[in-house]
């Protein structure tokens, strides 16, 4: 039987790599994996490399012709960008249709809704209609919200290393429900969703747990025996924060850390507030739910999730980020 073959592009980004261990794991794809021109002499690239793993190496930027080059005899292409990277995609799909590719998979592998309420759903939106103004198959794969994204700090600080962005507010009362997932499932997923033809040309939505604030709480207070210190915060205080930090990108959009705090904002705003981040929401917006496409597969819970964190296994997503 004939393998597909796969160009993954950023695999070495917090979503890449775990979509990239999972296709190794799978081993049933002629795997490649795209190497940006500027990022082939750092470690994490030479690892792939190492791994025996075929690569090609340009910018997304470079003359359509040398990626339509790059794209011959690829069946599907799957892109992991970084926020700053998205609109680098549109070329890449203009190749992408030119050389052929049969299916598609735009940086998405976040929390469903509707336009104009979070900038970076905004531009994904924008690359969507780019596909299908190409008519290029594909499929649109969101995740809710990452386990790993959604620790808070517990007072003696044991957690501390596994923590990006510490989440001990507390949105609209913490009775808003919200889709979740280990971050390690997204690949598995991954590899299993683009075997499947009922997938092509559709959106794809896979989630492990759907828990509301109050629920992941008292789950880490009865694991650590530890009382969280909590933020209630209000509607209007979230709208506020929000506005704050658009003023604060604004003013210096160059700015990691503040595109970071942002999204986080936006995903406040979301997820707690407005309550896209549902199972419920994620069919009113066309999503087909994975859990019922493969029943089979198990996902790590979120309690289980935590007991990784209690033994030390977890460690802390984009650690070269530091956040102001």
């Amino acid at each position: 039987m004939t393998k597909q073959t796969i160009l993954l592009v950023g695999p070495t980004g917090e979503t890449g790599r775990h979509i990239l261990n999972a296709l190794i794991d799978d081993d049933s794809f002629d795997l490649k994996c795209f190497i940006r021109s500027s990022s082939a002499s750092k470690s994490s690239a030479q690892q792939i490399r190492e791994c025996g793993i075929a690569t090609v190496t340009a910018e997304l930027d470079d003359p359509i012709e040398e990626l339509i080059t790059l794209l011959q005899d690829i069946d599907t292409v799957i892109s992991c960008m970084s926020p700053a990277s998205m609109k680098l995609q549109i070329p890449l799909i203009d190749a992408a249709v030119k050389a052929g590719v049969k299916r598609f998979l735009p940086c998405n592998f976040g929390t469903p809704s509707a336009r104009g309420i979070s900038a970076l759903r905004d531009v994904k939106e924008e690359i969507h209609d780019h596909v299908f103004r190409q008519k290029l198959g594909f499929t649109i794969i969101d995740v809710g919200f990452w386990y790993q994204a959604s620790i808070p700090r517990i007072p003696s600080g044991r957690f501390d290393s596994a923590i990006f962005m510490p989440l001990n507010d507390v949105y609209s009362g913490g009775s808003t429900p919200n889709m979740l997932i280990d971050a390690r499932d997204v690949g598995k997923m991954v590899a299993r969703i683009i075997k499947d033809e009922r997938t092509l040309n559709k959106r794809v939505i896979a989630y492990g747990d759907v828990m509301s604030k109050n629920e992941i709480h008292d789950c880490i207070e009865d694991k650590t025996g530890e009382k969280l210190e909590l933020v209630e915060i209000s509607d209007t205080e979230a709208q506020n924060r929000l506005d704050a930090r658009k003023a604060a990108y604004a003013a210096d959009l160059e700015n990691r850390s503040n595109r970071f705090l942002l999204a986080a904002a936006q995903y406040a705003v979301t997820k707690y507030v407005r309550g896209d981040n549902t199972p419920e929401n994620a069919r009113y917006l066309g999503y087909v739910p994975a859990n019922e496409l493969y029943p089979e597969f198990r996902y790590k819970s979120y309690t289980e999730f935590v007991d990784e964190l209690l033994t030390g296994k977890i460690e802390r997503p984009y650690p070269d980020i530091k956040l102001s």
